[in-house]
């Protein structure tokens, strides 16, 4: 059961996580929304769950001093980094870009073209909604 648990908790996390947001954008926009099942950014990050239940089933499963706690952790504080950072600010310059090409489009005829994806990266609070997702959903499935 030890190695089942090491994609158990990453791949409920994500599941949950992702179920999470289908609510979530369902009721803000007032209808279904399905294409949040694979989409990026969005409450709670799905990335951080991930991580999360990875670094937190190593804790459990080998200590606080076990190489792959460490490996786990790192990679961990590397993406949920990089998921309210890179990601972040690419989302805000795809936005830019979409409403830059909106105003010229009323100005002067161009060809549409497909928009740039808006909705990349995750806010500190989402990140951390993520990870404490992923942190109970690991200990849960631990404790089975």
């Amino acid at each position: 059961m030890l190695s089942v648990e090491y994609l158990l908790s990453p791949g409920a996390s994500w599941i949950v996580s992702q179920a999470i947001k289908i609510v979530i954008n369902s009721v803000k926009n007032r209808k279904l929304s399905l294409d949040r099942l694979f989409g990026d950014g969005g409450m709670p990050s799905t990335h951080s769950a991930v991580v999360c239940a990875l670094a937190t089933t190593c804790l459990l499963c080998f200590g606080f001093t076990s190489i792959q706690f460490a490996i786990a952790a790192v990679l961990a504080f590397l993406m949920m980094h990089d998921a309210s950072g890179i990601r972040m600010e690419s989302g805000k310059q795809a936005k830019a870009i979409n409403d830059l090409h909106e105003s010229l489009k009323t100005l002067i005829k161009t060809p549409a073209e497909e928009r740039l994806e808006e909705f990349l990266g995750h806010t500190h609070l989402q990140v951390l909604m993520g990870a404490l997702l992923g942190i109970v959903i690991a200990l849960i499935v631990h404790q089975l």
